[in-house]
């Protein structure tokens, strides 16, 4: 991956456009899934936010709608959010296929979300591959705090900031070789975009990398504070790793308690 001279605005853009091109594939994939009776939430999602029913919750980059769907069918009120309009309108057309009235979708660039929507929450979470898709974590501390209930909290699960340092294929083969460079402010550009859920595609789309530090002042610059964060060594699958454990998580097993894959954190707001 490639840097290039467009600005912030224009990689978003961009990558509305990459998105929109795989929102249909990711639309049957989790039909199918979604008809399963045994489909769940990631499971350590599901163990480190709790019992939801009832809460209200705000989904940030909520793609297609699986999960805000699954966190529906465990009793919460779920709005999920997503910057592309086709994994929005598929989201929508998932809940009316499978009768569910508790979740709502709204497209909205995350980082503009305080201009068109309103409400408190009393969870807001992100799960599985989001942070690089946003240029600032400033902005989004600040849109997670706006939306968050005083007494609720935020919870983000996505890859470890060091983990995606590695070149993927050494990663599949055990060996650790540093491709992209950890302290790097600017986003990488790629070509295609696609992966577990969509054959890959041609489409033009920008990644931000984004170092722990970041993570932790966009929320400290949004007043909330951490109360508790985890690493693990596996995922869920599509998110790393190249081969399943017991519960269905992907790791490698040749670096298994040796690279984190998976942070995890909560977060409240400072009174």
């Amino acid at each position: 991956m490639n840097g290039d001279i467009k600005n912030d605005t224009e990689k978003i853009e961009a990558n509305k456009i990459a998105w929109g091109k795989i929102a249909e594939d990711h639309y049957y994939y989790f039909r199918e899934k979604l008809a399963q009776g045994d489909f769940k939430l990631n499971p350590m999602v599901e163990e480190e936010i709790g019992d939801v029913a009832g809460k209200k919750i705000l989904h940030l980059q909520c793609n297609t709608g699986a999960d805000s769907i699954l966190l529906a069918r465990k009793g919460a009120i779920v709005t999920g959010v997503d910057l592309v309009p086709e994994n929005v309108f598929f989201a929508r057309k998932l809940a009316e296929e499978f009768g569910i009235n508790n979740a709502t979708f709204i497209e909205s660039d995350i980082l503009k979300l305080m201009d068109v929507h309103e409400g408190e929450y009393d969870i807001v979470l992100t799960t599985d591959g989001v942070l690089g898709w946003l240029p600032d974590l400033n902005k989004w501390g600040e849109v997670i705090s706006h939306f968050l209930k005083n007494e609720g909290f935020f919870y983000l699960h996505d890859g470890h900031p060091f983990m995606l340092i590695f070149d993927e294929t050494g990663l599949a083969q055990g060996k650790l070789l540093p491709k992209y460079p950890y302290f790097k402010s600017t986003a990488d550009a790629d070509n295609h975009i696609g992966g577990y859920a969509s054959k890959a595609k041609e489409a033009e789309n920008h990644f931000w990398g984004h170092q722990l530090s970041t993570i932790i002042n966009g929320l400290a610059n949004g007043k909330l504070y951490v109360t508790h964060i985890k690493e693990y060594d596996r995922c869920m699958p599509g998110m790393g790793g190249s081969a399943l454990d017991e519960n269905g998580l992907s790791y490698y097993p040749t670096l298994e308690g040796k690279l984190p894959l998976i942070l995890s954190l909560k977060a409240e707001k400072k009174l």
